[in-house]
């Protein structure tokens, strides 16, 4: 009986380390996106009000993957909001860092700039401008205007 209950061990040990390499695997960093298909919007993407971005400070836009801060009255800066290690949406922003929840990766939303890691890469940068009172971040259309 001992054999065989030895030989369980062994078969779900193996299984166990099986499921544990694929989980790393899953965490490689190969790419400088991580898993990150399309990191930056394609089309233009509607983000709301400019006052909503508070002057010296940030918004994370997470349904939109996006980070918008306003270094001064007027002027935007937006970046993807997808950490370029593994392709995780930042959770929050706080005092202008935004922070990844999957391996704590951190990002100066001001410049994409990571500043822990695993993440070495930053954020990619995004057109960002004022369109009819309206913040429109992503590639322009014609008859379009960018954010100072």
């Amino acid at each position: 009986m001992s054999g065989q209950s030895s030989r369980r061990t062994v078969l779900k040990g193996a299984a166990l380390a099986g499921a544990a390499g694929l989980g790393v695997a899953a965490c490689s960093t190969e790419s400088n996106l991580g898993h990150a298909q399309v990191p930056t919007p394609t089309a233009p993407v509607t983000l709301g009000a400019p006052d909503a971005v508070p002057v010296g400070g940030s918004k994370l836009y997470r349904e939109q993957r996006l980070v918008v801060s306003c270094p001064a009255k007027g002027q935007y800066k937006a970046f993807s909001a997808q950490c370029t290690h593994a392709g995780c949406v930042l959770d929050k922003v706080e005092d202008n860092e935004g922070n990844c929840p999957c391996h704590g990766s951190r990002f100066d939303v001001t410049t994409g700039k990571a500043v822990r890691g695993p993440a070495t890469v930053p954020l990619p940068e995004v057109p960002i401008r004022v369109e009819n009172g309206t913040l429109v971040a992503g590639p322009e259309t014609a008859g379009t205007t960018p954010a100072a």
